[in-house]
């Protein structure tokens, strides 16, 4: 009899194993598909993302890695727990970029940070989004978009302190370097990225480049137009009869400011070229008369410039030096 019953008493074991197992597989949670049009929870959402460690850095190689098709997040989805204006606002109306997480860090018993990074076009950008202890949305801010610039190189880091540091270093023609360094924190209050220290960038920086200065200056437009020695728009024939180049550097607020843009203009008129950025917010007006330029900054251009000025003003046109002959 004792065989038996210590069979039965194994069977019964097995029985109830299986019966925990089963429970257990019937009530574990489901991870949803983010790159749907059915909504889901803040919850699962944010736990999406997977754990980042601090320090995180965000530069080149996190935003030219291939990711999985299986990480991709809706633009839909998205929206759901992010305002649709700020995706508008960093690639312009009707654009549907492919968004995918990157990571995510919480401060003990506080807010919540994810690290995004969305494509369109031929435009990366990372960014960092604040969710509060409720798990809702607090702000979000660019932390990495790159400037396309041959002379700069940069990155961004949040450290432990939840301190997040925008730097750039630009090579000068001497082959000397400088350093740049905006500093933000979150201020949950105001529901903003709080910028609280500047190092600018080109402090030591005394003489322009200018990058289009070769190139054919045919057009009755095409010159230089500048209001001191660090302030220049280089205006240049395009690559088509309908468009002109242009690099434009400015200071501003006695060099607290500056901003840099190098791009083709559509001629709209005799009178007026437009900028508009593929892929990107930043449109721009150049307006000339036979002695000015005049810059007027339509849609953001946040992204080639300071958060404290635009690129609006006017610029004289420069007397074209004459080449001297030979002899």
């Amino acid at each position: 009899m004792r065989p038996i019953k210590n069979h039965i008493l194994s069977l019964l074991a097995f029985a109830m194993l299986c019966l925990g197992s089963f429970e257990s597989c019937r009530h574990k949670k489901k991870t949803p598909s983010l790159s749907g049009e059915e909504p889901v929870a803040v919850e699962d959402f944010i736990d999406f993302f997977p754990p980042a460690k601090l320090a995180y850095t965000f530069n080149d190689s996190i935003l030219n890695k291939k990711e999985k098709d299986s990480l991709l997040i809706s633009l839909k989805i998205f929206n759901q727990f992010v305002p649709d204006s700020f995706m508008i606002k960093n690639f312009g109306k009707g654009s549907k970029p492919r968004i995918y997480p990157l990571g995510k860090t919480k401060v003990p018993d506080g807010e919540t940070y994810l690290f995004v990074k969305a494509i369109y076009a031929d435009k990366r950008v990372a960014f960092i989004l604040a969710f509060d202890k409720k798990d809702h949305y607090i702000a979000g801010m660019t932390a990495y978009r790159p400037d396309q610039l041959s002379t700069t190189t940069q990155s961004t880091q949040i450290d432990r302190r939840f301190t997040i540091t925008k730097s750039i270093w630009k090579k000068n023609a001497d082959a000397s370097m400088n350093e740049g360094k905006d500093v933000y924190i979150l201020n949950a209050d105001a529901k903003e990225f709080l910028l609280i220290m500047t190092d600018a960038l080109d402090d030591r920086l005394t003489e322009l480049i200018n990058p289009i200065d070769t190139l054919p200056r045919k057009n009755k437009v095409s010159a230089d137009y500048s209001a001191g020695k660090m302030n220049l728009v280089s205006v240049r024939d395009g690559r088509r009869s309908d468009r002109v180049s242009f690099f434009i550097h400015f200071e501003k607020n006695n060099g607290a400011c500056t901003g840099e843009l190098k791009g083709e203009a559509i001629i709209r008129s005799n009178t007026v070229a437009e900028y508009r950025e593929e892929g990107g917010p930043c449109v721009l007006r150049l307006i000339f008369s036979p002695s000015t330029v005049t810059l007027k900054e339509e849609e953001g251009c946040g992204s080639h410039r300071g958060l404290r000025c635009v690129f609006d003003g006017s610029y004289p046109k420069k007397k074209a030096v004459k080449p001297k002959p030979k002899k």
